[in-house]
């Protein structure tokens, strides 16, 4: 699957690097530049956000905080401006659950699903792969991103 993730910090690159190593193709973009290890694993780095909407199908952020998500989504280049309908954009940042409902509200104007989806386990657990991920959003949606 064509998959996208947005955020490779100490959290998003290892998660980014599990998707690649079970086959998906891996879309990636952030504003520190996309790791080396993720390259030379095969992930593709895109320009700006809304690249990696255009490319995707699902499109992973992990990004600091709440108005690093707001940017990421509906800022210049953001994911909004390459989404088209189907798509479903999980949010795994720790933020405003008010927001998140808004974020949500303006991704679903646009046609695609949106799922909130924060984690437990930190830095040791990204790279395990043993994150706790609690998920809220549409049944459908979160059954087409489910491992």
């Amino acid at each position: 699957m064509k998959v996208g993730f947005i955020g490779l910090g100490i959290m998003g690159a290892p998660m980014a690097g599990h998707l690649i190593a079970d086959g998906h193709t891996l879309y990636a973009q952030s504003r520190s530049g996309v790791p080396q290890a993720l390259l030379d694993a095969g992930a593709i780095a895109c320009a700006n956000a809304a690249e990696v909407a255009r490319e995707a199908h699902i499109i992973f952020l992990m990004v600091p905080d709440t108005p690093h998500v707001a940017a990421v989504l509906f800022g210049e280049n953001g994911v909004a401006e390459g989404l088209s309908a189907g798509k479903i954009v999980v949010d795994m940042s720790s933020i405003s659950p008010v927001e998140t409902k808004e974020f949500a509200r303006k991704i679903n104007a646009l046609g695609c699903d949106y799922l909130d989806a924060p984690v437990s386990g930190g830095e040791v657990g990204a790279k395990a792969a043993s994150l706790t991920i609690m998920v809220g959003g549409p049944d459908a949606a979160f059954e087409t991103v489910k491992p």
